[in-house]
């Protein structure tokens, strides 16, 4: 623990003004550390109430709900998306099992602009039917090859609203954030007050600072430097279903615990999909399952999702075997995924020859 907070603690001040990591198992928390500051500003630290965008992590969520329905009996992964979306404009024979391993073909247009002020009067689907017009292109046949794309997700979170005729935070607090215990101040698709949200910064002086402002209105999102660090301004993102989830380390652990909890959100036989490697239409291995990069740390297999954009890199991981997962949220841009979790994580998950040792580790009786 003290290798893991030493790393944390290095990173402070040099590569994201403030951090939140906590390390579990299905149960209990193993590990938290909080360090840094939200604001540069006001020096106001980082604690257990401080909230973060999520970003991409939001996709799991997505991935979950659409399971949770198909595991219901109100869709099919071989379903034609374009049963559920008629409208879409893309290839027929695209499944929503595509759309969910990025596996559809789809485009995937820098979304680094898709922000709007929280208190905008914003439509997101005429906002996406514009990208989709413009990008309606594939850029491979469904089921060729991997090729990771927030419009795919943008497509499921409207398959979702029309599968349940309600919205998709409306799908989602419902079916995942009440069932986990989620507070609406622990994980939730609105700005939150500035007295406990995280303030999101650039470092001024990087190559990213250099590319952003043809990527980005950096104008009209972004103040004034304070030191090495240059502070958005509050936003959220155009996109729920692909990136929109702002929540605090709390909140995401406790979903990632309901996750990794037999029936607590989905079956076992719906989890175990939900984390199944997919495979190309050759039969080759794509490294990517239902919404999970897949990737294997000290002989543990895991399942983990980055989160990133302007402001704000986040990671969730879960270790299916074991019953552990982490959580780690910067308030610092990025844009990459940078697997930061694989340094933190080492010094916490048990050791292979004692496993059975222990106490978090529950037995996993396979036939």
């Amino acid at each position: 623990m003290l290798r893991t907070d030493a790393q944390i603690d290095a990173w402070i001040g040099r590569n994201t003004p403030g951090a939140a990591y906590v390390h579990f198992d299905r149960s209990r928390v193993i590990h938290e550390r909080y360090a840094g500051v939200a604001d540069v500003a006001t020096q106001r630290p980082v604690d257990a109430q401080t909230s973060f965008h999520g970003f991409s992590v939001t996709k799991t969520m997505t991935a979950l709900a659409v399971m949770q329905l198909v595991r219901a009996g109100r869709l099919d992964l071989d379903d034609p998306a374009r049963q559920h979306l008629p409208t879409m404009p893309y290839a027929e024979n695209i499944r929503v099992r595509h759309l969910l391993t990025h596996t559809a073909g789809l485009p995937n247009p820098l979304p680094l602009s898709w922000v709007h002020a929280p208190d905008a009067d914003f439509d997101r689907d005429a906002f996406f039917a514009t990208v989709f017009a413009k990008h309606a292109k594939l850029r491979s046949k469904p089921g060729e090859r991997c090729a990771y794309s927030n419009l795919g997700y943008v497509l499921l979170g409207q398959l979702i609203e029309r599968s349940t005729g309600d919205r998709y935070e409306e799908v989602v607090d419902r079916m995942i954030l009440r069932p986990s215990g989620i507070a609406a101040d622990e994980i939730g698709s609105k700005h939150p007050s500035t007295s406990v949200h995280a303030t999101g910064y650039l470092r001024s002086w990087s190559v990213l600072a250099l590319v952003l402002p043809f990527l980005f209105d950096t104008r009209r999102h972004m103040g004034t430097r304070i030191g090495p660090w240059r502070p958005f301004h509050p936003f959220v993102l155009n996109g729920i279903a692909y990136g929109g989830s702002i929540g605090t380390a709390t909140g995401y652990r406790k979903y990632l615990q309901a996750l990794l909890t037999d029936g607590k959100l989905i079956d076992v036989a719906g989890r175990d999909q939900l984390f199944t490697e997919e495979l190309t239409n050759h039969g080759k291995a794509t490294g990517m399952a239902m919404s999970w990069f897949c990737g294997n740390l000290n002989g543990e297999r895991y399942r983990a999702h980055p989160g990133g954009g302007g402001g704000y890199y986040a990671e969730l991981r879960v270790y299916p075997d074991l019953g552990r997962g982490s959580v780690l949220l910067l308030n610092r841009t990025g844009v990459s995924n940078e697997r930061l979790l694989d340094r933190l994580d080492q010094h916490l998950l048990p050791d292979q020859r004692h496993r059975t040792l222990d106490p978090s580790v529950e037995p996993r009786i396979t036939t």
